[in-house]
C-alpha cells in the first residue's frame, strides 16, 4: 500500500496573515451567503446567528489546521469535526444538509478569492491545496453531523410508531396516543384501516421503509409494527384499502393477511384492530381464504374462536332483516336441509320458480346468496345463533 505524501503546510507568515485576517473573512462569508442564499434570509434572527458562529468556527479551525504539525488524515478528521460543535441540534432540522454545503462552498469561495493578500511569495498554491483539502474534510464532517441527526430521529419515529400501533391494539384512544400521532404526522389522517398477518422470514429492519413506499405509491400513508411473528399495518388515507393491501402481498408472511374495516379516524382503530387480529386468528378454518381477505368474510370463522362482535354482526347482517318474513326463514331451512330447488320445493309445497323468488329475495335483504356453499354456510349459522339467542 502506498504511503500519502506528507501534507504541506504554508510557511508560518501566511498562517500569521490568515489568523490576523480571521474576523474579516468570516464577516465576508457571512455577507456573501446573505448575498447569495435566498433561504438564509427566511431563517429566524437566532439561526442566522447559529450559522455565524458556525462560520467563525470554520475560519478559526481553518488557521488552527494550517498550523498543526499532525498530518494525518485521522487528525484531520478530529479539526474539522469540532467546526460543528457550536450549532445545537436544533440547527440541522432547520438547515439542510445542501444548504449546509453551500455555506460551505460560500466560505471557501471568500478565502480562495483572498488567497493573493492572505498568502505570502509563493504560497499560493499551497494555501489553494490546503483550502480545498480543508473543505473537504469540512464536507465529510457535515455529512456526518446531518447522518447521525437522520438516524437519531428515524430511531425515534420507530419507537414512535410502534407505541401508536400497540396503543391502537390495545384500544388506548388517549391523549399519549394522539400527540404521538400528531409527531409522526397522523393528527388529521382519516379513513384508516388495519391490516394483521404473519411477520415475513429474514430480516425486518427494513420492512416498515417498504411498507411506507408501497402505501405512498398508492396515495396512502401506513404505520407497521413487526410483534413476533405478528405484522400489523395501519393505512390511513386510502380510497380503496383492499388495492393497497393487495400491493403488499409480497411484504406479509405465508397465509392470508386480514383487512379490517375502515374507521373514520385513528382513535377508532381499535374497532378495525380487534377484527383484524379475529380474523389472522380465524382464517386458517378457512383454507381457501384469498390473500387479502377482508375480516367481515371471515365472520364464521370469527365466531368459532369466540370473537362476540362477529357473532352479533353476523346475525344483524342475516337473521334481523328475516325477521318480518317467516316464509324466507323457511325457505332457507328447507333449502339447507334438501340442498335443492325441486326437494325444497317439495317441502314448502310451492312451485320451484317460487323457490327461485325466495332465494334471490333473501339475497336482497341480507347480500348472502343461499346458492352459494360459501354465503350458505354463514346463513345456517346465523339461523342457528339467532334461534339460539331467541331461546335465551
Amino acid at each position: 500500500m502506498s504511503v500519502p505524501p506528507p501534507r504541506r503546510r504554508p510557511s508560518a507568515a501566511t498562517c500569521r496573515e490568515i489568523e490576523r485576517a480571521a474576523g474579516r473573512l468570516a464577516t465576508t462569508a457571512l455577507r456573501r451567503i446573505e448575498a447569495q442564499h435566498a433561504w438564509f434570509e427566511a431563517l429566524p434572527a437566532q439561526q442566522r446567528s447559529w450559522v455565524g458562529l458556525v462560520a467563525q468556527a470554520g475560519v478559526a479551525a481553518f488557521v488552527a489546521w494550517l498550523s498543526t504539525d499532525q498530518q494525518a488524515d485521522a487528525d484531520d478528521h478530529l479539526i474539522t469535526a469540532d467546526v460543528f460543535g457550536t450549532a445545537p441540534r436544533e440547527l440541522t432540522a432547520a438547515v439542510s444538509l445542501g444548504q449546509t454545503l453551500d455555506l460551505i462552498r460560500s466560505v471557501v469561495d471568500v478565502v480562495e478569492d483572498d488567497v493573493h493578500a492572505l498568502a505570502a511569495p509563493g504560497d499560493e498554491q499551497t494555501l489553494r491545496e490546503s483550502v480545498l483539502r480543508y473543505s473537504r474534510e469540512i464536507a465529510f464532517s457535515a455529512a456526518q453531523v446531518y447522518a447521525r441527526a437522520a438516524e437519531a430521529r428515524g430511531a425515534w419515529d420507530a419507537r414512535l410508531e410502534a407505541l401508536v400501533v400497540d396503543a391502537v391494539l390495545r384500544g388506548e384512544a388517549d391523549d399519549s396516543m394522539q400527540s404521538r400521532a400528531t409527531a409522526l404526522g397522523w393528527g388529521s389522517v382519516s379513513h384508516v384501516t388495519v391490516i394483521a398477518g404473519q411477520t415475513p422470514s429474514g430480516t425486518t429492519a427494513a420492512l416498515s421503509e417498504a411498507i411506507r413506499r408501497a402505501a405512498a405509491s398508492a396515495g396512502a400513508e401506513a404505520l407497521s409494527a413487526v410483534q413476533r411473528n405478528r405484522l400489523i399495518v395501519i393505512l390511513g388515507g386510502a380510497a380503496d384499502p383492499m388495492t393497497v393491501a393487495t400491493g403488499m402481498a409480497d411484504l406479509f408472511g405465508p397465509g392470508p393477511y386480514v383487512v379490517g374495516p375502515t374507521v373514520p379516524h385513528l382513535f377508532a382503530a381499535g374497532r378495525s384492530a380487534r377484527a383484524a387480529l379475529h380474523g389472522l386468528s380465524a382464517a386458517p378454518a378457512w383454507p381457501q381464504a384469498p390473500r387479502p381477505v377482508l375480516a367481515d368474510e371471515l365472520l364464521p370463522e370469527r365466531i368459532l374462536v369466540g370473537d362476540d362482535r362477529a357473532r352479533r354482526h353476523l346475525i344483524d347482517r342475516i337473521a334481523i332483516p328475516l325477521r318480518e318474513h317467516p316464509a324466507l326463514t323457511d325457505t332457507i331451512t328447507a333449502y339447507l336441509d334438501a340442498g335443492g330447488l325441486e326437494a325444497t320445493a317439495r317441502i314448502l309445497f310451492v312451485h320451484p320458480n317460487t323457490v327461485r323468488y325466495r332465494i334471490g329475495r333473501i339475497a336482497d335483504l341480507t347480500g348472502y346468496d343461499l346458492t352459494d356453499p360459501r354465503d350458505a354456510y354463514a346463513v345456517r349459522l346465523a339461523v342457528a345463533l339467532n334461534a339460539l339467542a331467541r331461546r335465551r
